[in-house]
C-alpha cells in the first residue's frame, strides 16, 4: 500500500520518458522526432532500487514486521543516489528520497523511537523545499510523529510533554493542510487570460 503512493511519482517519470526505455540507454534521445528526455541509466538503477526497497518494505509491513520494513528503506535513503541523493540532487531523486524518509519516520514512530523520526522528517524536509505533495507530507508525519510522541508521553506520566507534542502535532498537521491547498490551487489554477 504504502509503495503505491510512492510509484506515483515514478510512474510519471516513466510515463514521461514513453515507450521508448528499452531502445534508449546511455543518455540517447528517444526516436521519431519526440522532443524525448535523455533516458539516464543510473537515474533509472535508482528508481528501481527505490522500488525494489519499498516492495520489501511492503512484505514486512504486511508481516507485522515493522523493524524489518524500516532496514531496506533506510540502505535506500543512506545509499548511492544520483547527485548524491542531497539538496543538489534531481527533482526526481529528492522526491523519491524525502517520500521514503517520510515513509521510515512513520515507521520509526510506531516503532517508539520519536527522536530518530523526527531526524527523517527534518532530513526529508532539507530535499523537499519548494510547495510540493512531498512537503506537504513530510509535514503531515511529522504531524503523527508528534501525536505519537505525545500519547507515549502520556503514558508515562509527563502531561507538560504530552500537551507540547499534541501542540507540534496539530501545527505540523495545519501546515501540511496549508501546502497540499496550496499544491491543489497551482494545479487547479486557470492561465491568465482563460476563459
Amino acid at each position: 500500500m504504502n509503495a503505491r503512493r510512492w510509484l506515483g511519482s515514478v510512474l510519471v517519470l516513466l510515463a514521461l520518458l514513453g515507450g521508448g526505455l528499452t531502445a534508449c540507454s546511455k543518455g540517447e534521445r528517444l526516436p521519431d522526432g519526440d522532443a524525448g528526455l535523455p533516458v539516464d541509466p543510473v537515474l533509472l538503477a535508482f528508481l528501481s532500487r527505490a522500488k525494489s526497497a519499498h516492495h520489501i518494505a511492503d512484505g514486512h509491513e504486511e508481516a507485522g514486521a515493522l523493524d524489518k520494513a524500516v532496514e531496506p528503506l533506510q540502505r535506500l535513503v543512506d545509499g548511492p543516489a544520483p547527485g548524491g541523493g542531497g539538496p543538489s540532487a534531481p527533482a526526481e531523486v529528492r522526491e523519491v528520497m524525502a517520500d521514503t524518509l517520510a515513509r521510515l519516520a512513520d515507521l520509526k514512530s510506531q516503532l517508539g523511537q520519536h527522536d530518530a523520526a523526527s531526524k527523517d522528517v527534518d532530513r526529508g524536509l532539507e530535499l523537499a523545499k519548494e510547495t510540493t505533495y512531498f512537503r506537504g507530507h513530510l509535514f503531515e508525519v511529522r504531524g503523527l510523529v508528534d501525536e505519537r510522541l505525545g500519547k507515549s508521553l502520556h503514558e508515562k506520566g509527563d502531561q507538560a510533554g504530552a500537551e507540547a507534542a499534541k501542540k507540534r502535532a496539530l501545527d505540523a498537521f495545519e501546515k501540511s493542510m496549508a501546502i497540499q491547498a496550496e499544491v491543489i490551487e497551482r494545479a487547479t489554477a486557470k492561465p491568465e487570460g482563460a476563459p
